[in-house]
């Protein structure tokens, strides 16, 4: 009989962490989320709908941009339940996609600077311009990926679930080397 037993993206019954120095890497499993795009005639959904680059909380929800007329919206605690159904009663006449699985969420925690540090490494962005409430599109170890930083002393990597474990691998590199340097 098929085994039905559900695993976070590491296939592990419980989410994956590692302390490297002043840094934290966490699996997320509990987030949910679900894509928003507008469409035409479309009311306003009942969200704040940050600009590009940014990402906003409000209530039980936070939202980032993703493109013209397009957001993420993410559901701490919420993979356990469907959050497509709950988007589109806040977006009536939008779009609405299920993206829970789709993707890993790796959080990574520590001092501001040693967060700027590790983003130094990771990514090609000023860690400047990566400040509390902010949130882009970029390559981190050959893949595209979305770096969003909800808090001073938090970022969270957003990436294919499929490649989870080559997220981690960059992630876990580049927190060991800057240890090494620290």
């Amino acid at each position: 009989m098929t085994d039905l037993t559900p695993t976070c993206a590491f296939g592990e019954p419980t989410p994956r962490t590692h302390r490297i120095g002043a840094l934290t890497l966490t699996e997320d499993a509990g987030l949910g989320l679900a894509s928003l795009a507008l469409r035409r005639d479309a009311p306003a959904p009942d969200l704040t709908l940050p600009g590009p680059g940014e990402w906003a909380a409000t209530g039980d929800v936070a939202v980032f941009w993703t493109g013209p007329g397009q957001w993420m919206v993410e559901y701490p605690g919420g993979a356990d339940r469907d959050v497509a159904a709950d988007l589109a009663l806040r977006a009536p006449g939008c779009a609405v996609t299920e993206q829970t699985d789709g993707f890993v969420c790796i959080r990574i925690t520590g001092a501001p600077p040693a967060l700027e540090a590790l983003l130094e490494r990771l990514v090609n962005l000023d860690p400047r311009r990566c400040g509390p409430g902010t949130a882009t599109r970029t390559g981190v170890h050959h893949l595209s990926v979305f770096v969003v930083r909800p808090a001073g002393d938090q970022l969270a990597i957003l990436g294919p679930r499929s490649a989870a474990q080559t997220i981690w691998h960059g992630l876990d590199l580049a927190a060991t080397r800057q240890a090494r340097v620290a």
